[in-house]
């Protein structure tokens, strides 16, 4: 099996409260995803892990995404880390470009450090899937779901990520 990229860019998923401040802020290491990593999948999976950006999702811009890319050069399965309000434009840009690739991005709407349920199963569910996957193409897996990037959607309204109307596809 080859090894599989997961990039972490940062979003609400790696938000940790800092005291001093008084306000949740992403953090600038990969703690989160290796404590997930180690608890939940142990030695069953071949993954290098990059942390870059670090940012919240709307603070993303074609230049990150750009940097985003090369980042995954010589990979041909990557699952991404990324914040939620942003999700879908960074999968719409990558579609444009990684056609050779196999790529889910996931996140959470609530930080580890605070609830770890979601994000812990958001990344699970989205590693599972991108290991037993062969086609290339972009993926969003969030919230039990895992679809072509184009297929889902964020209700903001309820607040979790549901499969899009076909009438809106």
């Amino acid at each position: 099996m080859k090894k599989i990229l997961l990039i972490n860019t940062g979003g609400t998923f790696n938000k940790v409260y800092n005291e001093l401040k008084g306000h949740l802020e992403v953090s600038t290491n990969n703690s989160a995803i290796e404590k997930i990593l180690s608890v939940s999948f142990r030695d069953n999976v071949d993954v290098e892990i990059k942390g870059i950006l670090y940012k919240d999702s709307l603070e993303l811009d074609d230049e990150d995404r750009e940097l985003l890319l090369k980042s995954m050069d010589d990979y041909e399965k990557i699952l991404i880390v990324h914040g939620t309000d942003t999700i879908d434009i960074t999968a719409t840009f990558l579609a444009q470009y990684a056609k050779d690739k196999t790529i889910v991005l996931t996140g959470a709407m609530k930080p580890f450090s605070i609830e770890p349920i979601e994000a812990t199963s958001n990344l699970s569910i989205s590693l599972q899937f991108l290991q037993n996957c062969n086609e290339h193409d972009i993926f969003v897996g969030l919230h039990g779901l895992v679809e072509k990037h184009h297929k889902i959607k964020k209700n903001r309204q309820i607040g979790k990520f549901e499969v899009r109307n076909l009438n809106e596809v």
